[in-house]
Order: structure tokens, then sequence, then C-alpha cells
């Protein structure tokens, strides 16, 4: 007579039949699905006996159940990582340890390209100029309170501007009443010649060579016939019924004592002291 050989729970005869060895007791597969199969950490149902079986630090999948729990990739022949009790493919790990792009908020994983700046990092392409958006890569920079400008649009933006030509005005410049203009913009009104640097003068809101303000603008003394220009000898004028002098030129016909500050006798186109009117 054949020894029994019976399931340890069910005690079903197991010969000829298939069964598992469970801490050394023999146990039929309908016994081992039901009381001895371990719980699959990712769906919760037992891994029984017809499923392969997958196991990690005291836990266990179904094959089918042991994937990445962001992007879903099965790992049974992957390599992995474990973080927050979280089972990970390599790529998605890097990401979630990855600091963030300040730009588009993504992870920089390692061997992008990307920019730091101010304890922050972007990839290279959301590192953009905020009024262009374009990305700066290797240009200089300037910023602008939390925005960052590529150099010509922060120049174009912030910088000063020509009053003649409204261009910007990148390097050097000349400030003539309180506004910015190129040197190659501030010119004589009359013939053009550059003023950056010269003795120039004003008239009716224009700038003026000395030469063409004594020439075409400036007043011509009755008295040597030369042209008034505020400049060296003589700044003084003196006007009188629409003529004007200098100061120096406005004496006395008669005996040239300077009159611009005294009393004067007009005879015709000349003048004279009063001694020297008694006399005519």
């Amino acid at each position: 007579m054949t020894d029994r050989f019976d399931c340890f729970y069910c005690r079903d005869d197991l010969h000829g039949k298939k069964y598992i060895k469970k801490e050394e007791k023999p146990v039929c597969v309908r016994c081992f699905d039901k009381f001895c199969a371990n719980t699959c950490t990712e769906c919760r149902r037992p891994i029984g006996t017809d499923s392969k079986e997958l196991h990690h630090k005291g836990r266990y999948w179904h094959e089918d159940c042991f994937r990445c729990s962001k992007c879903y990739k099965p790992l049974a022949k992957e390599s992995f990582s474990m973080k927050d009790d979280k089972i990970m493919c390599g790529k998605c790990s890097s990401r979630e340890d990855a600091p963030r792009c300040h730009g588009c908020y993504k992870a920089v994983l390692p061997g992008e390209e990307n920019v730091e700046y101010k304890n922050n990092v972007w990839h290279e392409n959301c590192f953009t100029c905020y009024q262009c958006k374009l990305p700066i890569r290797s240009q200089s920079f300037l910023t602008k309170g939390e925005d960052v400008y590529c150099a010509p649009c922060h120049q174009r933006k912030f910088g000063k501007h020509c009053v003649h030509c409204k261009q910007a005005i990148t390097s050097g410049g000349v400030t003539y009443q309180d506004q910015p203009w190129h040197s190659e913009c501030f010119v004589c009104y009359s013939c053009r010649k550059p003023l950056a640097n010269t003795r120039f003068t004003s008239h009716e809101e224009h700038a003026y060579c000395v030469d063409c303000y004594k020439n075409t603008v400036a007043k011509k003394c009755s008295g040597c016939h030369s042209p008034i220009t505020g400049f060296g000898k003589g700044t003084q004028v003196v006007n009188y019924e629409g003529k004007s002098w200098h100061e120096y030129c406005f004496n006395c016909k008669k005996c040239s004592l300077c009159l611009a500050t005294k009393s004067f006798v007009v005879n015709g186109e000349d003048i004279f002291c009063p001694d020297c009117a008694k006399k005519l």
C-alpha cells in the first residue's frame, strides 16, 4: 500500500499532481494561491502559482505590475531605483532629483545645456530675453528688476536715445540743454559741421559754430560793423532804437568817451556826450 502524500491544508492526495513546498510542507496549487501566495504591492492581488513573482526588500510584485511609478515602463529586466517607497526607472529618477528650470519648471537633466544665474537654473533655450524672447545663450545680458534682457534690447528700451535721430546712444554722445545727442548728430544748424568738443552758441533753439553764428545770425555793431557774438572781448552790448553796439564801441563821436553807462545825445547816425553835443 502506497503512503499517502497529502496537501498540508486540504489533505487532498498530491500523487501525480502539481504542488508547492511551503516551509517544507507540501501544498496544492489551490491552497497555495488561497493561503500562501504573497500579495502584489501594486495591484494588491495574490501572486498565484501561474504568475512570475518579483521581490525587492521584502515586497512582492507580479512581473507585469513591476513598473515605474512615473512613466509605467516595465522594469522586470531594467535597472531601477527606489524613492519614497516608489519604484522608478533611471530616467524618471533623474528627473525627480534634477533641479527645475526657472522658465518652464521642467527638470533640467544631467548633460542638458543650461544656464545658472542667481541660484536659479534654466534650460539654455528657456533663458530668453524678456523683450525679443530669443535665447540669450552666450550673449551678454542685463537685468531690470527680475527681467533679463539681451544687450541690444536693454539699450533700445532703457538706454539714452538721440534727440535728433531717435536711435539709441550706445557709447559716448553729447548732452546739450539736458538732452542726449550722438556726437555725429550734434552739428551746426547752418554748415552741418560737428560741434562736439568745439565752441558753439545757440539761437532760437538751434546750435551754430562760431563762424556761422558770426556770418549768418549775429547782429552787426553799428560802431565797428563787426558781428556781436558774445565771444572774447566785449561781451556787453548796448541796444538803442533797433541798433546795437559793442560796449567798447559805444563812444562819443567827437571825444571817444565811452557812453555805455553815461547819458548821451544822438545826432543823425552818430552819438555824442552831452558836452560835445553842445559844441555842435
